[in-house]
């Protein structure tokens, strides 16, 4: 019997969600650096928080996140009451769409824009429209040329991934105070704290109607396992979010894993400059056997090569040796790989390995 069930409009447009990989058959000995995980992992107070948090799990968790709201107010110096949690940032980024995109909407995201803005707006109806980068850096004037009376969301990612390049606090501003007036700018700070005295855009936040910030704790805290990011805004656009918010979106064990690393300012500092430090050991590693990076402002560099044969070609030797990066041509950057920051053996191990293949071809 014939039936006429079909998906909303713009759904069968989104391609899945390809996470990087993380397994190589018939290889033991991998090295992970296709997700811009933290090399040291979680706090020693997540974990504790956790194996505390492990007697309650039969009770339900917080449904409005009161103490993780809390913490994030006093160590970022915002108001909790304009934060809102979510699994991931990722989720932060559907609830904006959902709530204010749709069909006969627009919805603006950069060439090498992280792919969560495109399947998001797709999933709530709306068109997402793609703006030029300039030399892999977010170009202000193309975006704001690029708005029209349909546009409702414009998301930058600063720093960018999967690019690791980024713009300044008055170049974020312009952009804020350009769009038109039915439209958001969302400032994607899953990469802030990489960045020395950096607020992840927060001053433009504060100063504008038309601004949300959205953080994650899954990249620096190390705790991408948990799914646990937030987002900071008006206090209007914060309370249209938390109306479709699942009341139980995180778990009890997230929450306070969460709430205990944002407290541990210490380990954060400490992240910071390991990543700091082997980054640009990487970069200038890999620039001396003729790879060239962006300067990287997050976790990871993007390492371009001369052709998308010659960086699908180093992505094979790679796998052949155990070690796992990042193809980025759905990025629209097919002669690229971006690598994860790792350890000092795993930053030596892969430039290394990089250098084997750079010798095989020379």
């Amino acid at each position: 019997m014939a039936n006429d069930i079909s998906p909303q409009p713009g759904i069968m447009e989104i391609a899945l969600y390809q996470s990087g990989a993380s397994h190589v058959e018939g290889q033991t000995n991998i090295l992970k650096l296709s997700s811009n995980e933290n090399p040291l992992g979680p706090s020693d107070a997540a974990k504790e928080a956790i194996r505390l948090a492990a007697h309650d799990m039969h009770r339900y968790p917080s449904t409005d996140h009161t103490s993780l709201r809390t913490a994030i107010g006093e160590v970022w110096g915002v108001d909790p009451d304009r934060v809102i949690c979510g699994v991931g940032s990722d989720e932060v980024i559907h609830f904006l769409c959902q709530c204010y995109a749709g069909t006969g909407d627009e919805v603006i995201h950069t060439e090498h824009g992280f792919a969560m803005y495109r399947i998001s707006t797709l999933a709530a109806g709306a068109t997402p429209v793609e703006v030029k980068e300039k030399d892999r850096v977010t170009d202000v004037d193309a975006i704001l040329e690029a708005c029209t009376d349909k546009t409702k969301l414009v998301f930058i990612a600063n720093p960018n991934n999967p690019t690791s390049t980024m713009i300044g606090e008055r170049e974020l501003a312009r952009l804020a105070d350009g769009l038109p007036s039915q439209a958001i700018l969302v400032l994607d700070g899953a990469y802030a704290e990489f960045v020395e005295d950096y607020d992840a855009g927060l001053a433009v936040v504060e100063a504008r109607e038309n601004v949300v910030m959205t953080r994650t704790f899954s990249k620096i805290y190390g705790l991408g396992g948990l799914r646990v990011g937030w987002g900071y805004g008006p206090k209007a656009i914060i309370d249209v979010l938390n109306r479709i918010r699942g009341p139980f979106n995180l778990s009890t064990l997230a929450l306070a894993a969460a709430e205990a690393t944002v407290r541990d300012t210490a380990y954060l500092e400490k992240c910071r400059a390991e990543n700091a430090k082997w980054r640009d050991w990487l970069s200038h590693a890999l620039a001396e056997i003729g790879v060239s990076c962006d300067t990287s402002s997050a976790n990871f560099v993007l390492a371009r090569f001369g052709s998308s044969d010659e960086a699908n070609a180093c992505d094979e030797h790679l796998r052949g040796e155990g070690i796992l990066v990042r193809k980025v041509g759905g990025y629209n950057l097919p002669h690229c790989l971006r690598i994860t920051v790792g350890d000092e053996a795993a930053c030596r191990r892969v430039v290394h390995a990089i250098g084997q293949f750079k010798g095989r071809r020379g």
